[in-house]
């Protein structure tokens, strides 16, 4: 229904001088996605309000509304062409008022927790790309046809919103930092198997993937079809299970927008750098349930930021891993993605950080990824299935192979994770899986590293004097066949 709209809008997007990638469209569409969902949000508040004879405090005040200013309309409800704002006088209102004044929220609101407070967040972060009003007033009147007034216009446009999200991960590197692969996320949850009443946490959420689709699972069940929540436990879904943190601007604005799309009205994210938090101040009331995170890898701190870790390393996914552990309440259970250099790394750090994991916690799975599962990562990834609180014994791998190159028009896809998911309930072995014991892991190392020793063996190659014998056998029987071919003309 919305699918024509969204890419009109795009349309309008790539003839816009201030934006120059698919990051640019998917942070301009996201700003004012985010403000016309605001607006149906009120308008729907003050309408119950009024049925039940009480009067609706808005948010937004009058004149900031998207009515107001984006999308005015006349006493007879057609849209007000003469009093929109276009042109230059579009693009101050809107960097000179609109912008500032939603970014006061944050000063104004009560807590953290709060939509105010995400509102002042959102703008205080984001910007204003478009240099044309009149781009932008196109923009914004294919906006207007989006309505937030259903669950099923919330459930197509979280869709439309998803393969947005994935495009900019296709874009380049930068973009695939915001991007983890669906199928892989959703076989990530059905093994961590969350139930209603835990919390989950992703300390470097991005999109916030790993929690939307630990939203539907919850919400909607492992096969999509639905169950039947009590008014309780859909409270708590909204307001005490998913929790995230996100260093930058553009991925803690469009996690905000995804959680809001997939159906959580005042997502528990918090904009903040998480590697900078100490350690030692961790305390139980602090901790998770789950944790669900691909966090970056390749990129390094500063020796301040290494100081709040045990194990210092410069590596940012190591220090991810420790906050991971830290995090985790006793008996939690964590599904981690990582670089598959970590199991083997010779440095002091990866040593004691692959220690720490076996000593404190069960290191039960290890899903070994292809090359390619990340699309325009150049490294290869695993992902580590770990409960805290008790030391490992036995570690299942599992050596993922499609038995295809992928990459953009040949994605991961949820079929290809299905043996994985069934195999691992069992910690079966077979061709791709096998068992190793902690016994033998070697106690100095503590290199995980193993290879598959249930792949078939390889037929071995052909000897150069056999290939030449065979190919003496095919010359001839070619010239037979030619020469019975001559005789018939």
């Amino acid at each position: 229904m919305f699918e024509q709209t969204f890419k009109n809008i795009d349309n309008v997007l790539r003839k816009e001088a201030g934006c120059s990638s698919e990051l640019d469209y998917t942070e301009q569409t996201s700003w004012m996605l985010f403000l016309k969902y605001l607006d149906d949000l009120e308008v729907d508040r003050a309408g119950k309000a009024e049925l039940r004879g009480k009067s609706y405090t808005h948010i937004i005040d009058e004149a900031y509304r998207w009515s107001k200013w984006a999308a005015p309309k006349k006493d007879d409800g057609s849209y007000d062409h003469d009093t929109a704002l276009t042109g230059d006088d579009l693009i101050s209102y809107i960097d000179e008022e609109l912008f500032p004044y939603l970014k006061g929220f944050k000063q104004r609101a009560s807590s953290s927790d709060t939509i105010e407070y995400k509102i002042g967040e959102i703008f205080g972060e984001i910007k204003n790309k478009f240099q044309s009003g009149y781009s932008l007033r196109d923009a914004l009147e294919l906006m207007n046809k989006l309505t937030f007034k259903s669950q099923r216009e919330k459930h197509e446009l979280s869709h439309l919103y998803e393969t947005k999200i994935k495009n900019m991960g296709n874009a380049g590197r930068n973009g695939g930092e915001y991007y983890t692969p669906r199928p892989l996320i959703r076989a990530m949850i059905q093994v961590v198997n969350p139930v209603i009443g835990e919390t989950i946490y992703d300390g470097a959420c991005g999109s916030a993937g790993f929690l939307c689709e630990s939203y539907d699972y919850l919400r909607h069940g492992a096969d999509g079809k639905g169950t039947d929540l009590s008014t309780g436990q859909l409270t708590a879904l909204q307001t005490a299970t998913f929790y995230g943190k996100e260093k930058k601007s553009l991925a803690y604005v469009i996690a905000i927008m995804n959680l809001i799309l997939h159906g959580i009205d005042a997502p528990n994210i918090l904009h903040t750098n998480t590697l900078a938090e100490n350690l030692a101040d961790v305390e139980e009331k602090d901790r998770y349930d789950i944790i669900l995170a691909n966090p970056p890898f390749g990129g390094s701190e500063r020796p301040e930021v290494q100081q709040n870790f045990p194990i210092k390393a410069s590596e940012t996914a190591f220090l991810f891993l420790q906050h991971f552990i830290k995090y985790l309440k006793a008996g939690g259970r964590a599904a981690v993605v990582i670089k598959n250099t970590f199991l083997s790394n010779s440095d002091n750090a990866s040593k004691a950080l692959r220690q720490e994991l076996l000593e404190n916690c069960n290191l039960h799975t290890v899903l070994d990824c292809p090359g390619g599962t990340f699309l325009g990562a150049g490294v290869k990834t695993v992902v580590l299935f770990f409960e805290k609180g008790v030391s490992t014994e036995k570690i299942w791998y599992y050596q993922l192979d499609p038995g295809r190159n992928m990459g953009k028009t040949n994605c991961l896809n949820d079929d290809d994770l299905k043996e994985f998911v069934e195999l691992q309930k069992r910690f079966a072995e077979s061709e791709k899986s096998w068992s190793v014991d902690i016994k033998d892991v070697d106690q100095g190392s503590f290199d995980l590293s193993t290879k598959n020793p249930n792949a078939p063996e390889e037929e071995p190659l052909r000897k150069p004097e056999d290939i030449l014998a065979e190919m003496v056998v095919l010359d001839a029987e070619t010239a037979e066949i030619l020469g019975a071919v001559r005789g018939m003309l």
